[in-house]
């Protein structure tokens, strides 16, 4: 158990991890709430659990409801359903996929912007319809709330298309395709079920997609939705770094292996000046680059973690 405990702390810590942090935050979310909805169904408090927690962390259709409790804009996208294993499997694993072709071009921190972007525009979508549309309207006071992640996924999914249309992936018995008609048929098969079972999960879908579509387009003309939320996370990161800085150290000198240590940590270019790097990526390309700026890149390619 201690082990697992390690080998979980050196990945979220990892530069450069937060593809892996959105996975080990939403598998950590869905084991916590699995187990806690066993306990209670077992000891007859199952309404509690429908009342109070569901209701707290779904995101409703009525807008009202959302007025009363705004933060669900947020965590349904980071709750799955208890009784849907392959949901949250599936949501992983295309998250997984996709997510690392969309960090190979754009850097880690615009990935988890669009996570944030995606899943509130498929939020949003999702709001839009139930208190606009008739069609939806009428089916409002049965849907009890949308959870999951897939609008996230599905803002990856197309935002990877849109910046690496012609990158392909080898799917099995079929051999190499393009991501951009992967992502083509997500788009199609959400839309011809938008008006089924699971309606406002596939509403949700096709937000989270075109926010993919027009982050990713945006940005290729030098504007970043994702500004605001870098600032939440900056401002968050600065927290923690100061407190480790406020750690004490024992002993006036430094041995040998943490001098040499701190020495290539000082050497190791930082991830904000990575990212800066990739920003400038997107907009002129590569060739784009000074010399000094691809030695940067090089340098951060060779980091051992």
């Amino acid at each position: 158990m201690n082990s697992f405990i390690s080998d979980l702390k050196y990945t979220w810590n990892k530069p450069g991890s937060g593809l892996l942090r959105l996975i080990i935050i939403n598998v950590v979310v869905y084991v916590c709430m699995s187990i806690l909805m066993l306990v209670l169904k077992l000891s007859g408090f199952q309404e509690f659990y429908n009342l109070y927690i569901f209701d707290n962390v779904a995101l409703p259709p009525s807008i009202y409801a959302v007025a009363y409790k705004p933060w669900t804009l947020i965590t349904y996208f980071f709750v799955h359903s208890m009784s849907d294993f392959f949901h949250i499997l599936f949501n992983m694993l295309v998250m997984y996929w996709f997510g690392v072709i969309f960090t190979e071009f754009l850097g880690d921190k615009k990935l988890v912007a669009l996570y944030f972007l995606g899943g509130i525009a498929g939020g949003l979508a999702y709001i839009f319809m139930f208190n606009v549309v008739p069609f939806y309207k009428e089916q409002a006071d049965m849907v009890s709330g949308l959870i999951g992640a897939s609008a996230c996924v599905y803002a990856i999914v197309v935002g990877a298309a849109t910046i690496a249309p012609e990158y392909k992936i080898n799917l099995l018995f079929v051999g190499p395709v393009r991501i951009k008609y992967l992502a083509a048929v997500y788009i199609f098969l959400s839309l011809i079920q938008s008006a089924g079972s699971n309606a406002g999960g596939e509403i949700a879908h096709l937000g989270g997609a075109l926010m993919g579509f027009g982050y990713v387009s945006l940005l290729k003309k030098g504007t970043d939705l994702g500004k605001p939320l870098y600032a939440v996370t900056n401002f968050f990161g600065n927290i923690m770094n100061s407190k480790r800085k406020l750690k004490v150290v024992r002993g006036g000198k430094k041995g040998k292996a943490a001098a040499k240590a701190e020495k290539n940590v000082s050497h190791q270019p930082s991830q904000d000046s990575i990212d800066e790097i990739l920003d400038k990526i997107s907009v002129k390309g590569y060739e784009g680059l000074t010399q000094e700026e691809k030695e940067i890149l090089f340098k951060a390619s060779q980091r051992k973690h």
